[in-house]
């Protein structure tokens, strides 16, 4: 049994952790996003997942084991056999000669769960404690074989292979949360490989004997042609398993090898993002909001592939959503559907592409659009248009950084004079690792020790020792130390001196100069706060971020 979030509720204010007050405000965030009852209290810094564990534990009358701070060995756990543990949601935590401690999320089963320990550990001492549902989630993750012994074990049985290869690794894709799932055609195997928190991993090998059934069972989900081989195709599936609903986007392209099938996984828990959650700072939160409040004019927010771009751009829409504002977005894809928001895909094959749609949106009266990308001087010079007609128009764009986007835009041949009157603020963004929260550890160093890998450290961090941290690995992170993503950003506000410049067609590092001299935070050194902080590492820092230029 895993505690409901209603069953915490009444435990919560029973126990006066709450006022009813603050029940009736979580109520209403829950309604209006996508998080839980306690992820309320959590986001708001009133209460830790473990002061809610030792809220229930008292309510359940037994004692509370931290599964954060004392994470049992998988030895350990797999002592207790498969069926029992997944029975009574049950992992083993200590033992010792003459006894031992369990820990569940159901401890109201104390009595049935001794009786059966009694026959694997008998003369032993048996003490059931409560433990949080996602703790013992990330442990019984021990017993779950690889998706390789998974693979042969289905193929083995020699029935229904297709469908059940490719409802395994959806289903592993998204325990682990994965971003995206690639089937990698080689010679003689299919490579198997999960985007997790931006990076790829491979993590099973099917034999290429298989392949072609695999392939036409996700085309055949997907609405693709299965006859079709040379050409590339795009489909979507509404995939529902482990009662889980999920959409997914299918592309299939042609390779030297076979049809490399990549599905791109559209997780509740990105369309569940706010503002409070991006990884912005208060200056940063009220910057944007201050600029999206205006009656008209653009806020861009540049980045590579997969920064989050979108995500920033939903966030600040839901924050905007209310029933006398028309917000209408145009994307490709339309990833998310948001309640209160109209949304339109293009579709290049019937001439409905971004300028077109965005003249289109422009006459159906709204008051912000959305445009999911700027890529020719056409969406822009719309855009543009658009904004100066009255319009608050968010989009993304292309640029290494945001004082970059101005001499692109400009070159692009827009009119300096439109440009500076409807650009009000630009956000550039990168999404580093978050450090597992749950086996994050401290550790000194030195800017001299750091100066291999990060040869400025004693510029930017000083002399003398430092306190950094890093994730020493535990079944809640799949033991790479990282659990989830962060953004780090840099924004330019357009002000009045920064208009005047775009009149003279200026480059990004006279951009950049006078940002500088406001004492503007580059998107380096918002990275090196989060590290100070505990959020990211050093490491993760350096990889998805460059050294600000003097």
């Amino acid at each position: 049994m895993k505690a409901d979030q209603n069953l915490i509720r009444d435990i919560l204010l029973k126990e006066k952790y709450i006022q009813k007050a603050e029940a009736e405000k979580a109520d209403e965030f829950t309604r209006n996003n996508e998080g839980s009852f306690t992820d309320y209290f959590i986001k708001q810094g009133r209460l830790t997942p473990d002061i809610i564990g030792q809220a229930l534990s008292e309510h359940f009358k037994v004692d509370y084991f931290d599964l954060n701070t004392n994470v049992p060995e998988k030895n350990l756990v797999l002592e207790i056999p498969e069926d029992i543990a997944g029975r009574f949601r049950l992992v083993l935590v200590n033992e010792d000669g003459n006894s031992i401690v369990v820990a569940t999320d159901d401890p109201l089963n104390s009595d049935d769960i001794k009786a059966e320990l009694a026959k694997i550990f008998p003369d032993k001492k048996i003490t059931v404690c409560f433990s949080l549902s996602e703790d013992i989630d990330s442990l019984l993750l021990f017993y779950k074989k690889d998706l390789n012994s998974r693979f042969s074990q289905i193929i083995k049985m020699g029935d229904k292979v297709a469908s059940e290869i490719v409802d395994e690794t959806i289903n592993d894709a998204l325990e682990l949360k994965a971003s995206d799932i690639h089937f990698d055609p080689q010679k003689d195997e299919v490579i198997v490989k999960f985007r997790v928190d931006g990076l790829l991993h491979q993590t099973g090998k099917i034999p290429i004997s298989y392949y072609d059934n695999i392939l036409n069972r996700i085309k055949i989900q997907s609405g693709l042609s299965t006859v079709q081989h040379s050409v590339a195709q795009d489909g979507a599936i509404r995939y529902q398993g482990n009662g889980k609903s999920v959409d997914l986007r299918v592309s299939v392209a042609p390779t030297l090898d076979g049809e490399k099938v990549v599905i791109r996984v559209l997780a509740e828990q990105n369309v569940s993002f706010t503002m409070d959650n991006l990884g912005l700072s208060k200056e940063h939160q009220k910057l944007i909001l201050t600029a999206a409040h205006k009656p008209f004019g653009m806020i861009l927010v540049t980045g590579p592939t997969g920064s989050g771009k979108t995500t920033t751009l939903y966030a600040l829409l839901k924050s905007l959503i209310k029933p006398e504002i028309n917000i209408s977005t145009i994307e490709d894809p339309v990833e998310y559907k948001i309640p209160g928001v109209n949304h339109m895909q293009i579709n290049p094959a019937k001439n409905l592409t971004f300028a077109e749609g965005l003249k289109s949106l422009v006459r159906q009266d709204p008051d912000i659009i959305l445009v999911g990308e700027i890529r020719d001087k056409e969406t822009a010079s719309i855009a543009t248009s658009a904004a100066l007609a009255g319009h608050l128009l968010f989009s993304t764009f292309h640029a290494n950084d945001a004082a970059s986007v101005i001499p692109r835009f400009l070159e692009m041949g827009l009119d300096p004079v439109h440009l500076s009157s409807t650009l009000r603020l630009v956000i550039s963004q990168r999404l580093a690792r978050k450090i597992c929260e749950k086996c994050r550890y401290s550790y000194k160093t030195s800017s001299e020790e750091l100066s291999e890998i990060f040869p400025d450290a004693e510029k930017f961090l000083g002399k003398g020792q430092l306190t950094f941290y890093k994730g020493k690995g535990c079944p809640a992170c799949s033991n790479s130390g990282y659990l989830g993503r962060t953004g780090i950003f840099e924004i330019i506000d357009m002000t009045p001196e920064l208009q005047e410049l775009m009149l003279k067609n200026p480059t990004a590092r006279q951009v950049w100069a006078i940002e500088k001299a406001r004492g503007i935070m580059p998107l380096f050194q918002d990275g090196l706060e989060k590290v100070k902080r505990g959020t990211i590492t050093i490491d993760e820092l350096l990889r998805v971020a460059d050294l600000p230029e003097e």
